[in-house]
């Protein structure tokens, strides 16, 4: 792993659990010294744009692995594919939890740009699962991705807090869904 991926990875884990984290107190958490993180990234905005960019690269790709199933039709297909999106999700909102809720990087034109695209084609899920019958279409597919991004954050602040242990993460982020969201 490259001394930036180092500082990157040290970033995301730290910031989740501390977003007030100084550049310094990032150094420390990347076992480097502050003048190698500013090496990298001039300032602690362009280390949280970086953070963002690369949580939208991880939800496009999590988005890609199930594509396919959206235009299926098949109901099972349709939430096996939500089921795995779901677990993607909780995975990178451990890794990169910040990129969530953090103001610098929600509200970064590029980056807000690109996060409406792929919420979009989130949402297009959703909807196909409302038309197969797996969710509840009595609700606009936009507001079930919202309370996907809820549960998101949810899940983020429960395993910082030590509320949930992470094995079960997942699983309760997908039962809490699929329970709220079922089609009645």
């Amino acid at each position: 792993m490259s001394t930036r991926d180092t500082v990157l990875a040290a970033a995301q884990r730290l910031l989740t659990t501390d977003p007030t984290a100084s550049m310094a107190q990032i150094a420390a958490a990347a076992g480097v010294g502050r003048a190698t993180v500013h090496r990298h990234f001039a300032t602690r905005e362009e280390l949280l744009h970086e953070i963002g960019r690369r949580s939208l690269d991880t939800w496009a790709a999590s988005l890609a692995s199930v594509a396919d199933a959206t235009g299926s039709g098949d109901p099972a297909r349709i939430r096996a594919a939500i089921e795995d999106l779901l677990g993607q999700f909780v995975a990178d909102a451990e890794e990169a939890g910040i990129a969530l809720t953090d103001p610098t990087v929600l509200n970064e034109p590029s980056l807000r740009a690109r996060a409406d695209v792929l919420f979009a084609e989130e949402v297009a899920l959703y909807a196909a699962a409302q038309d197969a019958g797996v969710l509840r279409s009595d609700v606009p597919a936009r507001w079930l991705g919202h309370a996907v991004y809820g549960l998101l954050v949810s899940v983020r602040d429960a395993l910082v807090a030590g509320d949930v242990a992470r094995r079960d993460a997942a699983d309760l982020v997908r039962s809490t869904f699929f329970e709220g969201g079922a089609a009645r």
